[in-house]
């Protein structure tokens, strides 16, 4: 997870230095409940090359360790309009029944499905008292940890940057003072992932995932 974070925080000091010193800046730190919906999983057996293809109904289990989580950063141009990075740490779970239909015995996005996008956010201030309704949208890649284990013996373990990957957002901010806020929202990502395993097997599968998101955010 360090690499994430040092990726995120890269970009976040890129992002900085390119913002004027008088624009607000946001942070904002959630949780919540996150599912995917089924997807195609797709590919190359690793050891053999045989194709294989499966329909996976992942399982999202946002509580679970590690949790689901995220983290943006905002820098506020406009009164209403802001620029910014955020780094999305969802999960995604084969049913072992399915996942072993298709030869594997672990097939996970676990220490993160982690999805990294450059973020346009538009906000709505003072209309509605301390209420700020907002919308935003991302481009960027998918970076998820690689978890999977076919039944012939043959292991990936570790991150990969499998594709690009998009997101959508729409919520709602409630001020606690000048500088601190809680927010609700629904969030929105899909990836199309290309991952690589071991002896010249390939996994391929695109993932949407669907969230509803707590936090509190701190703006200086």
């Amino acid at each position: 997870m360090r690499l994430i974070l040092s990726v995120f925080a890269s970009l976040t000091l890129l992002l900085s230095l390119s913002v004027p010193a008088s624009a607000q800046v946001e942070l904002s730190f959630y949780g919540g409940s996150q599912s995917s919906p089924h997807s195609r999983v797709s590919g190359q057996y690793p050891g053999t090359g045989a194709d294989y293809s499966g329909l996976i109904g992942w399982e999202g289990k946002s509580l679970a360790p590690p949790p689901y989580y995220g983290v943006r950063a905002t820098w506020w141009r406009r009164p209403d309009l802001g620029f910014g990075v955020e780094l999305t740490h969802a999960k995604v779970y084969a049913p072992a029944a399915e996942s072993n239909a298709i030869g594997f015995t672990d097939l996970e996005f676990t220490d993160g499905h982690n999805i990294i996008t450059f973020n346009i956010t538009k906000r709505w201030n003072d209309r509605f008292g301390s209420f700020t309704p907002y919308v935003g949208a991302g481009l960027g890649v998918a970076l998820p940890h690689v978890d999977v284990i076919s039944s012939n013996g043959h292991t990936s373990y570790g991150y990969q940057l499998t594709g690009p990957a998009a997101r959508l957002t729409a919520g709602i901010k409630y001020d606690l003072s000048d500088r601190w806020a809680l927010f609700s929202e629904y969030q929105f990502t899909y990836s199309s992932n290309t991952a690589k395993l071991p002896s010249g097997g390939t996994l391929n599968t695109d993932i949407i995932t669907n969230a509803i998101n707590v936090g509190v955010s701190f703006s200086f």
